[in-house]
């Protein structure tokens, strides 16, 4: 069970990394590092994050099609995770 779990949020984390990179090569003119480096200075760098994070609904609904709700719920913890990070960053 806390395996499952663990290893759903690595998953989600992955998703969710890929999702920002193919975001940058899909939006961006410039190089990934670039990218970051200027989304950070220029505050947008919690929007590119959010956006990446939609891979981690197909993941979600993967595993819950396969019941795998374990995964699912390690998918949907590291989402919440990065979402509260994102609006913290936002607001402190």
């Amino acid at each position: 069970m806390k395996k499952d779990i663990i290893s759903g949020a690595i998953i989600g984390l992955i998703a969710n990394a890929i999702g920002v990179y193919l975001y940058i090569l899909a939006f961006s003119d410039y190089a990934v590092d670039v990218t970051i480096q200027k989304s950070m200075d220029e505050g947008y760098f919690g929007k590119i994050v959010t956006l990446g994070a939609v891979l981690n609904l197909a993941a979600f609904f993967i595993f819950i099609k396969k019941k795998q709700d374990y995964k699912a719920r390690g998918v949907l913890l590291i989402t919440v995770i990065i979402a509260v990070l994102v609006m913290a960053r936002k607001f402190l």
